[in-house]
């Protein structure tokens, strides 16, 4: 600054620039080139991750960093960040009440829905699906043509006998055999939480693992057969 024959202190005010900068060298730090490679390739692999999840599959992998070196990376590299999602309001029931059965510890909420797909030769395969809504955790998949009450209850069962019975089991009220699962969950020591015919957004956590799965697998692959399926699924 002396060859300006002004001081520091006015060139940076002048400037709009902080004094720090004007003695600390920026430094990349050595790894970034591989860091930004992992990056870029899990971005290919997972193309509907955005950042956050990202630096979670990071730091999985033994990477020692935190989720805003990721972000400046994933801007600099020209990925996309997904929008943000907008809040949803209080949810309301038919009659004017409102219900807010919140997780509060594992094995507290549970939630079980059906996803539908197509083998190559157009036939139809259904998917159960039970995710645990405080971990977000999916519990189990079962693949088949079609689905009965005994099917449900069967892969309930397993659940119950390898991780306890929960407090809640949640579904909605779509299935004609939806009674005769109730009667049995309510027969075991447990609660069923039906959520209101039309409001799958009171289904928010299994909605979302199942348009996770849809966007990220089903939409991506084409099924040859059902036990294909049941393997790229299970993987």
């Amino acid at each position: 600054m002396d060859k300006l024959g002004v001081s520091e202190r006015f060139a940076c005010r002048v400037l709009g620039q902080h004094r720090s900068v004007q003695r600390k060298v920026p430094r990349a730090a050595g790894d970034e080139a591989a860091l930004a490679e992992s990056i870029i390739g899990l971005a290919q692999r997972y193309g509907r991750y955005g950042y956050c999840r990202i630096t979670a599959l990071l730091r999985g992998e033994s990477w020692r960093c935190n989720h805003k070196r990721v972000e400046r990376i994933w801007r600099a590299e020209g990925l996309e960040v997904p929008a943000r999602q907008p809040k949803r309001g209080r949810l309301w029931l038919n009659d004017g009440s409102c219900r807010r059965l919140r997780p509060e510890h594992p094995n507290h909420v549970w939630a079980y829905d059906f996803v539908e797909d197509r083998t190559r030769d157009g036939r139809k395969f259904r998917m159960l699906n039970v995710a645990d809504e405080f971990t977000r955790e999916c519990l189990a998949i079962r693949i088949g043509r079609q689905f009965k009450a005994a099917d449900v209850i069967d892969a309930l069962s397993d659940l119950f006998i390898l991780r306890g019975i929960p407090g809640h089991v949640g579904s909605d009220n779509g299935p004609e055999f939806a009674a005769t699962v109730k009667g049995w969950i309510s027969g075991v020591g447990t609660r069923t939480a039906f959520i209101e015919p039309g409001s799958p957004w009171e289904n928010g956590y299994g909605e979302s693992f199942n348009g996770k799965l849809r966007g990220e697998l089903l939409n991506t692959e084409v099924f040859n057969t059902l036990a294909e399926a049941k393997v790229l699924i299970e993987q």
